[in-house]
């Protein structure tokens, strides 16, 4: 059965591969040769091109779908014969051939496909480089409009030079010109020779003008040559006048008038800061007019002032080069040691404190002889003006006193100057910050090495420190209009710590001294004497009940002078707590008074003291006058030993008691009291 069923398998596998090799090899283009009517052959051209040309792609696709349909029911068919083992049935060759036929209508409708789609490639190639033509055609339109416009706007842009030339205008050229340049019948009409002849005219000018110049050089290099021989001529007598303001110094010094050193302080004077600069020339302008017992001067490193000068010219914002001063400052260092953060910021601190390299130095002449050293500093970073104060002493100085403490001591012989001004704190508000940016302490810390800035230096230096710091700047008039107040207070305030230094010695020795003027005011003979006189504190003095009051009305403060005074007669005791204000005797004493007779008493328990220190406290106008303004504290003193007397002999005669007196009457008191009692 294999023998007989073999050939035609071998038959269809040989017609298949025919078929298959006829369809590879068949050519899109073929030559057919047809008979004619009159037995002649005529060659005609086949090519699937053409037949893309008249075949309808919808169509093909159409025959495309349906032949795939046949081709699928076909492979279905030889399926289900294969399944039932007809392998030799005439149906299955018959399906065989025709799926073949099928395969070779799809090759042909894949063959025409390509060629259409080669053709719409081609076609749209066709196209593209068309459309590139146009562009380019296009781009070089576009060109050459560009270019045309730039050679437009140059033409329209170009600026010939006599634009640049500013002529006189038109109706002046007609007027100043000659006819023989202007041609008025000619360049009315024409703008072009109007412009010409303009310039014409010009030219003619400027030629005139060059002629003149020429005149005025020559003139010019006369005159210098005649100032440079003057200069020459004045520079020779530069020596001689030097050799005779040398040979009139004996003069000067004679006849008191020092012109060689005035100069040679004005110069330096240039070196000052602006403050200092104020304070020097408002001193000096009121030593000249008001006062000769002053005098004025400077002090310091010139050289270093001249230094300082040019690097803050070149440097005028020292917040921005601080970077670079430490820097250097770093490279001044040694170099086997390097820089830690604690170093720079101890140079910081410093350069925080540093003082101008030039200060100001006032002497005052006061009464006895002594003499008032104030040496103004200006700091320059913090830009305030201290002072440091020294105070000369003079032949009958008083050294034995123990209670007069520091009374005349630089740090607190100028405190409350004016009304709470104590010279512990910087007037100027940005200080606290700076000093705090530093972590360092309050500047009261810092007033033994920069002084003390009070405010009236301040207003001295012509500085008045307002909320906005940054508009602060040293005016002169605001220098002027202290300076003869402050002048005076300092002169008042070193004679009356004169003055209160003799009383309290006086105090000390149990001596009440009363001016010669105010003896009328008290009795002839006061029993009660002063047994003891000494200095006290602040601390002594809040601890006493009987002076609260005077604590809480801020009538005594830590900044005041505390002395404790006990007065005796007989049995009874007096002791007297004084409080003397810096600003004595402007500010006038203040006491309050314990009396220990039969039992302790003050003004909380008995009304007549309460009595006896308001006639000391406040009714002391009476006990002041021109000449003995300055003591005011004895005499408020001997008015209260005249008061305690007055106490004693009324109370004693007022008790019922049996027995002699302790305290005869010895005053005639027509009245009990200034007021009527409202206690």
């Amino acid at each position: 059965m294999s023998s007989t069923s073999t050939p035609p398998r071998d038959k269809d596998k040989k017609r298949k591969r025919t078929i298959k090799s006829e369809a590879v090899v068949s050519r899109p283009t073929e030559v057919k040769r047809i008979k004619a009517e009159g037995g002649q052959s005529t060659t005609a051209a086949y090519t699937e091109e053409d037949e893309v040309e008249t075949r309808d792609p919808q169509k093909d696709l159409e025959m495309h779908r349906a032949t795939c349909v046949d081709i699928m029911k076909v492979m279905d068919d030889i399926q289900k014969l294969k399944t039932e083992e007809k392998m030799d049935s005439p149906e299955l060759t018959e399906d065989r051939i025709h799926g073949s036929l099928q395969f070779l209508v799809l090759k042909k409708l894949n063959r025409l496909a390509h060629i259409r789609c080669k053709k719409v490639r081609d076609t749209t190639n066709e196209a593209k480089q068309k459309i590139d033509q146009y562009h380019l055609q296009l781009q070089n339109l576009l060109y050459e409009v560009m270019h045309l416009q730039k050679e437009i706007t140059k033409c329209l842009e170009f600026k010939s030079k006599d634009e640049e030339i500013e002529l006189v205008p038109v109706e002046e050229f007609y007027q100043d010109a000659p006819d023989s340049i202007s041609r008025p019948g000619v360049t009315k009409k024409d703008v072009h020779r109007q412009t010409l002849a303009r310039l014409e005219w010009e030219l003619e000018q400027r030629k005139s003008l060059a002629e003149k110049l020429k005149k005025s050089e020559t003139s010019k290099e006369l005159i210098g040559l005649e100032i440079r021989s003057k200069k020459e001529y004045l520079e020779s007598l530069q020596p001689m006048l030097k050799s005779i303001l040398q040979s009139t110094k004996p003069v000067q010094d004679y006849l008191g008038m020092p012109f060689d050193e005035i100069r040679e302080q004005h110069q330096i004077a240039y070196h000052l800061p602006e403050p200092l600069y104020v304070l020097y020339m408002q001193t000096s302008a009121y030593h000249e007019a008001c006062d000769k017992n002053m005098s004025v001067s400077l002090e310091g490193e010139l050289d270093a002032a001249k230094t300082l000068g040019a690097a803050d010219a070149e440097n005028p914002d020292e917040d921005s080069d601080s970077d670079q001063e430490e820097q250097e400052t770093t490279k001044r260092k040694s170099k086997h040691r390097r820089t830690t953060s604690g170093d720079r910021l101890a140079l910081k601190r410093q350069k925080v404190l540093r003082k101008h390299p030039l200060s100001v130095v006032v002497i005052i002449k006061c009464k006895d002889e002594y003499t008032l050293h104030l040496t103004y500093s200006y700091l320059m970073v913090l830009k305030i003006v201290t002072v440091t104060v020294k105070l000369l002493c003079g032949k009958d100085t008083v050294t034995s006193s123990v209670s007069k403490g520091d009374l005349l001591s630089p740090d607190s012989i100028l405190t409350c100057l004016y009304t709470g001004d104590h010279g512990h704190s910087t007037p100027n508000p940005s200080n606290l910050f700076e000093l705090n940016k530093l972590g360092m302490d309050e500047f009261s810390s810092y007033i033994s090495e920069t002084g003390h800035p009070y405010l009236w230096v301040q207003w001295q230096a012509g500085l008045e420190f307002l909320p906005d710091v940054s508009l602060v700047k040293a005016v002169s008039t605001v220098s002027a209009s202290y300076m003869e107040e402050t002048i005076k207070r300092l002169r008042g305030r070193v004679a009356a710590r004169l003055s209160l230094q003799k009383q309290l010695v006086a105090l000390e020795h149990g001596s009440v001294q009363v001016s010669a003027d105010l003896q009328h005011l008290f009795p002839s003979k006061i029993v009660c004497q002063l047994s003891s006189w000494k200095r006290s504190t602040y601390d002594d003095f809040i601890e006493l009940a009987y002076t609260r009051e005077l604590v809480e009305s801020n009538l005594a403060t830590d900044t005041d002078l505390y002395f404790t005074a006990q007065v005796e007669r007989r049995s009874a005791k007096m002791v007297v707590q004084v409080v003397v204000s810096p600003d004595y005797p402007n500010t006038p004493p203040v006491v309050a008074v314990s009396i220990n007779w039969k039992n302790e008493r003050t003004h909380l328990n008995d009304s007549n003291i309460r009595d006896m220190e308001a006639e000391i406290n406040i009714h002391y106008d009476e006990l002041i006058n021109s000449k003995s303004h300055d003591q005011l504290l004895t005499n408020q003193m001997q008015r209260l030993l005249m008061c305690f007397d007055i106490y004693l002999e009324t109370e004693a005669s007022n008790a019922s008691l049996e027995g002699p007196t302790e305290f005869p009457k010895e005053k005639v008191c027509p009245r009990l009291s200034r007021l009527v009692d409202r206690g």
